[in-house]
């Protein structure tokens, strides 16, 4: 019996403990949750729980290529080395650029910080966590004096009032969320207001539902910050030994907010709900207000940042158990690069780049040439700058920006024509990848070993128990060895991780005696058995708090140079892309339930893509109705950058005038579904944070002549005009649609399955009148594939079909019933709701018929949906609510 592992979730930035075991046959693992790690407890997300069918080695990069040709390391290496100095003594430092990861290890991180800031001599490194969390960076920095999360989930369960700001929590940070409804099981007093223009799946629980007008989080709560001091909730003592700045920051308040109706005017919202929640921020001590890319996805996202920041400067709520500005992070080590400097603005261990005294010491530290005092180019500007020219080389580490970058379109273009594009990922096949001149395979989770930290400033360790595929290598190891091949070995010593993490540890303590928030010197002297043993801690971990620090500003001490905290004057801006004649609709884009990012890891499991099987739009049902679109028809979303084709879901759940359509899929997945080109390249001017939730856009009907779907035991290369791409559970599926009727479907049909072969048993069956073509391939008398034609986009259910493909032989009736689409006996499954414990509509649905169900407590109880993680507990309600229970 193989031992447990302890192990971090690599996906959010929740920072869920693992517990890991590998299986007799040595090329599976069991997951569970760790029940002592202090971030989830034992609890694990439906992400969490599929892990296992995610470590497979199809898709993976396994060797060096240069040219599409696999070539050896050293030669893949010294290559880059010598193409760097090249550019070097042409062009300047300036000229090569790392866009980074929140993916990578802390000690990736490290490395590649130093190297580019340290030795190649200029700041050009920036991370995809830019994306989604710098606008936070930004507003904790105006208001402390330094990037402190100053909370901890604990927080949470000790709060009377949760404000959940932009931040769909029920589906992106699951293991929060099912920790903040069990402290309101336990303490029903507990309120929960969302703050968000949707109605997600978190406002199942919330007892007040704020959907506001986008992009109007500030003018809200400059208006609590006015109401506040109008109703004499401020804490004088507070404010008069800890803060500065009030005076300003409450006239620009009462400037742009003077009064509850002028707030109502702006936002959207009623006076009366207006009303109730700023008397419950009022009224309650214990506030926390978790925010997330709702409020940081802005062009004016600092300003929403700071906005929130400052009630809670205002009223003394920070630094004490039960309350804070709270901002949940969404990659699993966004924080870990914020620590290491893995933002253009930012030098390691939370120093500044603008600051000489910073700089001298990180020089000093890493005896390295003089530190550049220009910030680096951030995300946007760097991907700008690579299409001008002005960057000559770009290393891409574990990420894949030709898909994530607002204006994604632009950034391939960047890509296309840039000298030297050096991409390093654990998969072959990404959008960015087709841009690489040298690719480099490197380890993934379960392979790697070292740190990431989470949302609450809690490090934790990511341990190996796979081997390492191929050649592939960890990425601090390949960084390592580009330097020292360019000259730098001294400096770059490391032969493991722990050798990076002790290094970056002594550099927290170097001359901080308490100036500085990051520090983790108490690790400088870890020997290999206490780091192979890290227990997870929240930082700081000092000699004066070796086990870690909960809650910070505790003490009233903030970093800034007077150590008083400052509330800012804050302007409401309206987003830069407004709606208007031309396209009339706002684009907001975000993340779904079970799936993660691009689709590398998450779509390779089939239940963690059966809930949401291809790209969509949510769209209000008046505005459907204006257009003709109907539920499941295929829409076309665009505007002057692009167009993404997608099905349509119809939603009161959605404002009117507002589309939602998820940022996941990509060329890997779907033929036109990269809603990031629809993103205009907007950014707030203090943290270079895109503005992704706020793109002006219309809609209109995709018409094409055929719809169908098509499923397979193999990957095929379909042909078509319209195609999604899911895995499942043994079988590939496609939706089809194309714009011409080909005049032989039999044949188009052969083609699209890959196959000539004329001795395997095909059935088919064709009504030319209708439009109607189905046929299916048998091998041996197990079901091979299968395809299914319609004129118009009602087609029967996927999920039984799929269901045949688990049979090693086809009866003669089912194979009789097989071109029908439809169950001959006992019940359909229908589409996965439950992805956990893989629970179709159609079983829920039979169940509280058959059983009288009446709660989504029962439902658990008889088929287990909703007893793990609890995401797809509002869609239980309704269902219930559908069956008139």
């Amino acid at each position: 019996m193989h031992p447990e592992i302890k192990t971090t979730c690599p996906y959010c930035g929740v920072g869920c403990g693992v517990l890991i075991r590998l299986l007799p046959n040595g090329q599976q693992i069991s997951v569970k949750g760790d029940p002592d790690h202090p971030a989830n407890f034992g609890r694990l997300c439906s992400k969490g729980i599929a892990l296992g069918e995610t470590i497979g080695l199809e898709d993976r990069l396994l060797a060096p290529k240069i040219n599409g040709q696999t070539v050896s390391w050293p030669l893949a290496t010294q290559t880059i080395a010598e193409r760097f100095q090249s550019i070097l003594r042409e062009h300047g430092p300036a000229a090569i650029a790392f866009y980074v990861s929140g993916q990578l290890l802390t000690e990736d991180y490290y490395v590649a910080n130093k190297l580019m800031k340290g030795f190649v001599g200029a700041n050009n490194i920036d991370t995809n966590s830019r994306l989604c969390m710098s606008s936070a960076v930004a507003g904790y920095k105006r208001a402390f004096g330094s990037d402190t999360v100053p909370c901890s989930y604990e927080d949470l369960e000790r709060a009377k009032l949760i404000v959940l700001a932009g931040s769909n929590t029920a589906w992106c940070h699951p293991v929060v969320f099912q920790r903040i409804l069990k402290a309101k099981k336990d303490n029903p007093d507990m309120m929960i207001i969302v703050i968000d223009p949707r109605r997600t799946p978190t406002c199942d629980v919330a007892d007040l539902h704020l959907a506001l007008k986008p992009g109007t989080d500030a003018t809200l709560f400059n208006g609590l910050l006015t109401y506040l001091d109008q109703q004499g909730e401020s804490n004088p003592l507070f404010l008069q030994h800890h803060v500065e700045g009030l005076e300003n920051a409450l006239q620009q308040a009462k400037l742009s907010a003077a009064d509850i109706p002028s707030v109502a005017a702006i936002t959207g919202l009623s006076e009366s709900i207006l009303k109730e929640f700023y008397r419950l921020f009022a009224r309650t001590e214990r506030v926390v207000t978790l925010f997330s890319q709702g409020v940081n996805q802005s062009s004016s996202g600092t300003d929403k940042v700071n906005s929130i920041i400052n009630c809670h400067l205002f009223t003394g709520r920070i630094g004490r158990a039960g309350m804070g500005p709270f901002s949940i992070t969404g990659q699993p080590n966004a924080m870990g690069g914020r620590e290491v400097g893995g933002l253009a603005n930012q030098l390691a261990a939370h120093m500044e780049i603008g600051n000489p005294t910073h700089r001298q010491m990180v020089q000093q530290f890493w005896q390295c040439p003089d530190l550049s005092d220009q910030e680096g180019l951030k995300a946007v500007d760097l991907f700008q700058a690579i299409a001008a020219q002005k960057i000559k080389a770009v290393w891409i580490m574990a990420t894949n920006p030709a898909v994530s970058m607002p204006n994604a379109e632009a950034v391939r273009a960047a890509l296309q024509q840039c000298e030297l594009v050096i991409v390093s990922d654990c998969t072959e096949q990404t959008d960015t990848m087709e841009f690489a001149h040298i690719r480099l395979p490197a380890l993934t989770w379960g392979e790697r070993d070292g740190m990431v930290t989470n949302s609450e400033r809690c490090m934790s360790r990511q341990r190996t128990f796979l081997p390492a595929p191929g050649q592939a290598k960890a990425d601090w190891q390949i960084i390592t060895e580009v330097a020292c091949a360019m000259g730098f070995a001294q400096a770059f010593p490391y032969q493991n991780s722990r050798d990076i993490f002790i290094e970056y540890a002594q550099l927290s303590g170097f001359q901080n005696n308490g100036s500085r928030d990051f520090d983790i010197s108490a690790y400088s002297q870890l020997s290999k058995n206490e780091y192979d043993r890290l227990p997870p801690t929240q930082w700081p971990v000092t000699a004066n708090a070796p086990q870690g620090t909960k809650r910070m500003f505790a003490d009233g001490r903030f970093f800034t140079p007077s150590g008083k905290a400052r509330m800012l004057p804050i302007v409401p801006r309206l987003p830069a892309c407004l709606p208007d004649a031309e396209f009339p609709f706002v684009l907001n884009t975000g993340r779904v339930r079970d799936h993660w990012h691009t689709l590398t890891r998450t779509g390779k499991s089939p239940r963690l893509s059966a809930h949401k099987v291809e790209p969509y739009v949510e769209i209000h049902p008046d505005d459907a109705r204006e257009r003709s679109i109907q539920q499941g028809m295929l829409v076309e979303v665009f505007n002057a950058q692009g167009s993404v084709v997608v099905r349509a879901q119809v939603d009161d759940n959605q404002q009117r005038g507002s589309l939602f359509v998820p940022m996941h899929w990509n060329a890997q997945f779907a033929s036109c579904a990269r809603i990031d080109d629809l993103v205009f390249a907007v950014v707030d001017p203090f943290s270079g944070q895109p503005e992704f939730k706020h793109a002006q856009v219309d809609v209109c009907l995709y018409q094409p002549a055929w719809h169908g779907f098509l499923l397979s035991r193999r990957r095929l290369s379909v042909r078509a005009n319209y195609w999604a791409l899911t895995r499942g559970d043994g079988i590939w599926r496609y939706e089809i649609a194309g714009d011409e009727a080909p005049d032989d479907w039999a044949k188009s049909a052969r083609t699209m399955l890959c196959t000539s072969e004329q001795e395997v048993g095909w059935s088919e069956y064709f009504d030319i009148a209708a439009t109607r073509y189905r046929a299916a391939r048998l091998v041996n008398d197990r079901l091979e594939s299968c395809i299914f034609i319609e004129k118009e986009f009602h087609l029967p259910s996927r999920e039984y079909l799929a269901s045949l493909f688990k049979k090693t032989s086809i009866s003669n009736q089912e194979r009789m019933g097989l071109l029908s689409g439809k169950a001959l006996s006992g019940v359909d499954h229908g589409p996965i709701v439950c992805a956990c414990f893989g629970v179709g509509k159609n079983q829920i649905l039979h169940a509280i018929q058959a059983k009288g169900l009446t709660t989504p407590e029962q439902i658990g109880a008889a088929l287990k949906a909703g007893t793990n993680c609890g995401s797809c507990v509002p869609e239980l309600r309704k269902l219930l609510l559908e069956s008139g229970k």
